[in-house]
């Protein structure tokens, strides 16, 4: 069995080996898609392959929708030739269940797939004549939070930005800048209203863009390139609503290439693109899925909430992104990928075995984190962190590591834990001081930049733009030795950009330093440690 349309013809194969195929007419499909398109997508990674295209899918089968997705890809071209073209536009989902069940589901649901690339004139073409369709209502985005920036560390703008502010619409170079001269197509062509909805997972990700796009009309307009009136357009006459995902698609794991080639399913085999990139015909993904919309848009709504996403106000997603990063799910994460590569786990799903880290995360969760929890009414913030630490975090077939989660943690904790310290200062009936299992986390990240484990052997820290300015003063502290620690730590523990607070104003500062004075005592003081409190 291989991934192409006319494979698919033969039914009988895919289906006795378990595989669910598209229940409609795809050729129909494509020919209304391209003729009517109503949907384009951009970012063409696993998150949108597993989740947006998958919900179309399921929309598309039982004859809701009658048109398709246009997936464009504005970063890594390569990812349309290798992963998409080089199969149809189709892509297998596996849907790894926490009960040992895998579900093979072919996405058809994709009518197109395009280069947003200037050198590529017959597709900028094809994109052109989508954005002045007057049928077109919403393009989405999965471009990861990076994408929607304008400016660089010293917040300046960003050369291809700045260049692109001088330059017509139609030269840009900069995503965005490709992005604001569709926008600007669609302007030209009547003010013909849209609506831009980021699915990347940060947060306010629709005011992230609705700034990004908004700054380059302004820019054009200063500049005399572009009438006055586009910005008052991409003010006024397009939407940006907020949203909040959740679905974790880890990389193709090994498991599932074996269970695919055992079946005769041949097309199992990944690679990396120049921009490495890691794409596969497939993509595995755990079961749970969220997609939180907010219920604001200028040129009608697809019907995706009956495929399951949630349409609301702009409040309730707020509170729902809330529920997750800070207190429901992300912390928790945090939590066991910094003790995990402390303890030199390789899954996640094995710390859920190990029963301090266990308790660690449950600690975060229920006891420090629902208290200051925002119930955002149409998830129960409980439900969410029990399916969270009974089905999602100990599923043996979710291939996710420590090490991953670990990746950029200084830009993490903020809001991670920040708000959480934050909300509890805020409260009358609560006391910052009474925290402990925030405090240890905390501590443990201090112990994690240390570079040793709790055997006292050194491991590999994940990518982090901070690590650079804080290993040198971590480097200096050897397990069992005190001496030094309250000159290190307070360089670290006082800086808000990291922690959202002054952790020594917070009234934390010297319980994270007594922790972390316990963490290095020396080999297994990490497990000690745990056992102390957890116990």
């Amino acid at each position: 069995m291989k991934l192409k349309q006319v494979e698919l013809e033969n039914k009988n194969i895919w289906e006795k080996s378990g595989f669910e195929l598209p229940q409609f007419d795809r050729n129909k499909m494509i020919e209304r898609t391209k003729k009517n398109p109503e949907w384009i997508h951009f970012g063409a990674g696993n998150i949108f392959r597993v989740f947006p295209a998958a919900v179309c899918q399921n929309l598309l089968n039982k004859g809701i929708l009658k048109t398709g997705i246009i997936v464009a890809e504005g970063y890594d071209y390569e990812i349309i030739d290798k992963s998409y073209k080089n199969y149809d536009n189709l892509s297998l989902l596996v849907t790894l269940k926490a009960d040992g069940n895998l579900e093979k589901k072919v996405i058809g649901s994709i009518a197109e797939s395009l280069c947003v690339d200037t050198k590529n004139t017959k597709d900028c073409d094809r994109l052109t004549e989508i954005f002045r369709n007057p049928g077109l209502k919403m393009a989405s985005f999965t471009i990861t939070e990076k994408g929607y920036s304008l400016v660089n560390q010293k917040q300046e703008f960003i050369s291809s930005v700045a260049e692109d502010f001088s330059s017509r619409p139609s030269c840009a170079a900069s995503y965005i800048g490709k992005l604001a001269a569709l926008c600007y197509e669609r302007f030209s062509s009547g003010k013909l209203p849209l609506t831009l909805v980021s699915m990347d997972n940060c947060s306010h990700n629709g005011t992230r863009l609705y700034e990004a796009v908004t700054t380059f009309a302004k820019y054009w307009v200063e500049n005399k390139i572009v009438e006055q009136e586009f910005l008052t357009y991409v003010k006024e006459k397009i939407a940006y609503p907020w949203t909040m995902i959740d679905k974790i698609t880890p990389r193709p794991a090994d498991s599932v290439i074996e269970m695919l080639d055992s079946i005769g399913f041949e097309d199992t085999k990944a690679v990396v693109t120049s921009k490495n990139t890691y794409v596969a015909p497939f993509v595995n993904a755990e079961e749970p899925q969220y997609l939180v919309i907010e219920n604001n848009f200028k040129n009608g709504r697809l019907p995706l909430e009956q495929g399951g996403i949630i349409y609301t106000d702009k409040e309730t997603v707020d509170k729902v992104e809330k529920m997750k990063v800070c207190t429901c799910l992300n912390p928790l994460h945090t939590a066991l990928a910094i003790f995990g590569c402390l303890l030199s786990y390789n899954k996640i799903w094995e710390e859920m075995k190990d029963k301090e880290l266990a308790a660690l995360a449950e600690k975060v969760g229920y006891t420090e984190g629902l208290p200051v929890v925002s119930d955002p009414g149409i998830i129960k913030p409980k439900d969410f962190i029990d399916e969270v630490l009974k089905v999602r975090l100990p599923n043996p077939f979710m291939p996710d590591t420590p090490q991953r989660i670990a990746c950029d943690t200084s830009q993490k904790l903020s809001i991670r834990f920040g708000e959480t310290i934050k909300a509890y200062a805020a409260d009358d009936e609560l006391e910052v001081k009474n925290l402990i299992y925030i405090p240890l986390v905390l501590a443990g990240w201090c112990r994690y930049l240390m570079g040793i484990d709790d055997k006292g052997k050194p491991f590999e820290l994940s990518p982090d733009p901070m690590l650079i300015t804080l290993i040198p003063g971590f480097s200096k502290i050897k397990l069992g030795d005190k001496d030094g620690i309250h000159e290190t730590l307070k360089e670290v523990l006082n800086n808000k950009s990291i922690f959202g607070v002054d952790l020594y104003e917070a009234g934390l500062g010297e319980k994270v330093e007594a922790l972390f004075a316990e963490l290095i005592q020396g080999t297994d003081a990490i497990r000690s440690t745990l056992k102390k409190y957890l116990d």
